[in-house]
């Protein structure tokens, strides 16, 4: 188990989606928020991202500009051109260009459903805008990824109703782990979550916990796992986490329970087992301080969502 891929299956609440669009100047589109992750990536020409509260970014050739957190923005070919309403990253509208002319701009726009209101720390603490740029042998892997979609959304075949999703699940994850190697190469000191994963001691942990969350942790059994002595280990990791280590626990139980009760049927009380708690009373506590329900009301209201048209 990793825990990059952990928070991002965490948060995942359907099957994400995408579009290869063409457009020609000027153009303009403005997103509402979202309950999810939008991303734009720029395969001919150039346009500019319009956050909500940070400032434009440019995108050229090669450019990718994931919004983490759902926010409204806007994308266009130049920033003196109008946004006209849009519905979402997803689903962008493309302008087909006149007979004989060129299409200006080429892109490969998406959206994944992610829950926003359990947020992992480690996507919750991230920009309004990750932009990574395509500077000559960065990130080849997240390269081919982009290629490799393209040209899936350019010619369908068969099978690419299965492709194309496991493509777009590939993509967001090369995007993020680009951007923490970005920024455990910057000069400047890391902090929050770009440390924690790229810290022996605290990554350790993290990767221990999110492996085994149902076995009984107590800061000494976890400061053991790192090398650490019990204080320091505890110190450490509440300082680059944001939480002590026995509160990310207790937290990351409760989001895997919610995780096996949408995603099965088994008894609550071999959930309860599964993520360390021997009583289901107990068990039911906990989820119900965490959400404000109990988990067999959660699966039933999270059944009937699933299922609604």
């Amino acid at each position: 188990m990793d825990v990059l891929s952990d928070a991002v299956t965490a948060m995942r609440t359907g099957r994400p989606h995408s579009s290869r669009t063409r457009w020609n100047a000027p153009w303009g589109v403005r997103f509402a928020p979202f309950a999810g992750a939008g991303f734009h990536v720029v395969l001919q020409g150039s346009c500019w991202v319009f956050p909500q509260r940070a400032e434009p970014v440019r995108l050229g050739v090669g450019d990718v500009a994931l919004l983490p957190h759902g926010t409204s923005h806007g994308l266009a070919d130049s920033p003196a051109t109008p946004l006209r309403e849009a519905a979402d990253p997803g689903s962008l509208p493309s302008t087909p260009p006149p007979d004989g002319v060129p299409s200006a701009t080429v892109l490969l726009c998406g959206a994944y459903l992610l829950d926003q209101d359990r947020r992992h720390p480690l996507l919750a603490e991230l920009p309004e805008v990750v932009h990574l740029s395509s500077r000559v042998g960065a990130h080849p892997e997240l390269r081919a990824v982009i290629d490799l979609l393209g040209a899936e959304l350019d010619r369908p075949r068969e099978g690419s109703a299965a492709v194309v999703p496991a493509l777009l699940d590939t993509l967001l994850l090369y995007t993020l782990r680009a951007w923490h190697d970005e920024q455990n190469l910057d000069r400047r000191p890391l902090e929050g979550w770009a440390a924690a994963l790229h810290d022996p001691a605290v990554g350790a942990a993290l990767r221990a916990i999110h492996q085994n969350p149902g076995r009984a942790w107590t800061v000494q059994s976890l400061a053991a796992v790192t090398g650490l002595s019990r204080s320091p280990f505890a110190r450490r990791f509440t300082a680059l986490v944001g939480s002590p280590p026995l509160a990310y626990l207790t937290w990351w139980r409760m989001t895997t329970a919610a995780g096996l009760l949408r995603g099965n049927d088994r008894p609550v009380q071999r959930v309860a087992e599964q993520v360390g708690y021997v009583s289901e009373f107990a068990f039911a506590k906990a989820f119900k301080r965490a959400y404000g329900t109990s988990p067999g009301r959660y699966r039933r209201q999270e059944n009937t969502t699933t299922r609604a048209p």
